[in-house]
């Protein structure tokens, strides 16, 4: 705060001389107040980067901020931890956020193995959470992240507190769709297999990384929509494409989850489905939401597949339900 200074002031002809009359006292004037200093903005949200060693040489790099119950953010494929950017510092404020890159996504460097699929993400997540000591933890997905969710609430139920599934593409499921949904069912994942699946593996065989990636947005967004995407749009899709690389080298893009294996999952589910999404994905939500014994599920009408940019806040008040009515 500045320092006032005073300065004395002579009055010539003293009181007489500003119409006062003679012995009256003069009226103490007050210097104004000073103006009240502005309050502090807040501090800018900052997040801590880490390296988690998990195992056997593979490396996960993730952020973190908050105090509380831990909930990690799963990304999706042609993504990485970034993604979940928007949500960080709203989670912060009331629990401990962890955001990840899966291991062969931006900025990891990992080894390419054989054998790779969203069921070895899960392991990866585990040993994650184990190596952390986080104990259970609430696990929140969007599509290929969402699938490595399922496996891990299945196989370690023990790490999961409560789950939030955005569109797993769960395909195997869609051979198990209940009643008259069956023979749709049947249909679409014939046709994911022939026209999205068999081009990708053609284009990847050949290394066309490009060609690859190229097939599946053409698959879910129409013909030609890949040349539609900008320089920009391009190059921010092609960054995280070496985990397509690693899997069609010898892994599996869909690897199978059985019935079973979902219907025993006991931790709470939160389902997030986009009414503007692609078919298959509306499908597998339907045999999931038959299965899952313990399930609510949302679906947001102007949403498509990423509602979580969409409807950020309304993806989040709903996470934020489910983990407070069972933190």
């Amino acid at each position: 705060m500045s320092r006032l200074s005073r300065r004395g002031v002579t009055l010539a002809g003293g009181a007489a001389a500003l119409g006062l009359a003679a012995g009256a006292p003069l009226a103490k004037t007050r210097p104004p107040a000073p103006a009240a200093p502005p309050k502090p903005s807040p501090p800018a949200f900052a997040t801590e980067a880490e390296v988690a060693d998990i195992r056997d040489g593979i490396r996960l790099y993730y952020v973190t901020a908050g105090l509380g119950a831990p909930v990690i953010f799963v990304h999706g494929s042609l993504s990485d931890y970034s993604y979940w950017q928007g949500q960080l510092a709203p989670f912060a404020q009331k629990y401990r956020v962890i955001a990840y890159s899966r291991r062969y996504d931006w900025p990891n460097d990992n080894p390419a193995r054989r054998g790779y699929s969203a069921a070895l993400d899960a392991e990866d997540l585990a040993w994650f959470i184990d190596g952390l000591n986080l104990g259970a933890a609430h696990i929140v997905g969007h599509s290929y992240g969402a699938l490595t969710a399922l496996f891990l609430a299945s196989r370690h139920p023990q790490l999961v507190r409560t789950v939030t599934l955005a569109e797993p593409p769960a395909m195997s499921l869609l051979a198990h769709l209940p009643g008259d949904l069956g023979p749709q069912g049947v249909a679409m994942l014939k046709d994911v297999r022939q026209h999205m699946v068999a081009p990708m593996k053609a284009a990847f065989a050949k290394h066309d990384t490009e060609g690859g990636v190229r097939s599946f947005i053409d698959y879910v967004k129409g013909p030609g929509a890949w040349d539609g995407f900008s320089a920009a749009d391009k190059a921010a899709t092609m960054k995280d494409a070496h985990e397509w690389e690693v899997i069609f080298a010898g892994g599996e893009l869909f690897p199978e989850i059985r019935p079973a294996e979902v219907a025993r999952i006991a931790a709470p589910v939160l389902m997030l489905s986009g009414a503007k999404s692609y078919p298959f994905l509306g499908l597998i939500d339907q045999a999931l939401y038959a299965l899952l014994p313990a399930n609510r599920r949302i679906i947001f009408p102007d949403a498509t597949h990423q509602m979580w940019l969409e409807q950020p806040q309304g993806c989040r008040e709903a996470v934020f339900a489910l983990i407070d009515g069972h933190g």
